[in-house]
């Protein structure tokens, strides 16, 4: 049975309203993909928080405002952003060259994660993500050859 606000698990009643709601959205996409709850809950409350840093105001707003059937029936716009695609989380992360700098990009993503000013940053975040999931890092040229990998299995 899909959670909602009224009935989560323990663990999510400390997080501020919209970081609780994001993780409830989360974590149903991932129970709801086969996930087991003790797999769901610390990964999605880990995205939840990362995308509260990274999300605009408006996202937040959306986010804070969803209702519980929204939370319970997710509709084919949550189900297919980057943000609750549990697939990804078995997929290694790559860091390559961006207009902007340099991306960190989910293998199999639809659009990057994170962009930095700095390879430097980019590997950091790449290494972040990467050991939460227990994946992997590749680290690409400014030509997109792989420069190194980095395994993160545990």
């Amino acid at each position: 049975m899909p959670w909602d606000t009224n009935d989560y698990p323990s663990s999510l009643k400390n997080l501020d309203t919209p970081v609780r709601k994001k993780a409830i959205d989360i974590a149903n996409a991932m129970i709801e993909e086969g996930y087991k709850e003790n797999q769901a809950i610390p990964i999605a409350t880990e995205q939840a928080k990362e995308w509260y840093e990274n999300a605009e105001e408006k996202e937040i707003n959306r986010v804070t405002q969803m209702s519980d059937e929204n939370l319970k029936n997710r509709d084919d716009d949550v189900k297919n952003s980057t943000k609750s695609r549990p697939e990804l989380l078995h997929k290694g992360e790559h860091v390559m060259v961006h207009e902007d700098g340099w991306a960190v990009k989910a293998e199999g993503a639809k659009q990057v994660s994170n962009v930095f000013d700095t390879k430097e940053k980019a590997i950091k975040r790449a290494e972040e993500i990467a050991e939460n999931k227990q994946t992997s890092v590749i680290i690409h040229k400014k030509d997109g050859s792989i420069q190194d990998r980095k395994e993160f299995n545990g």
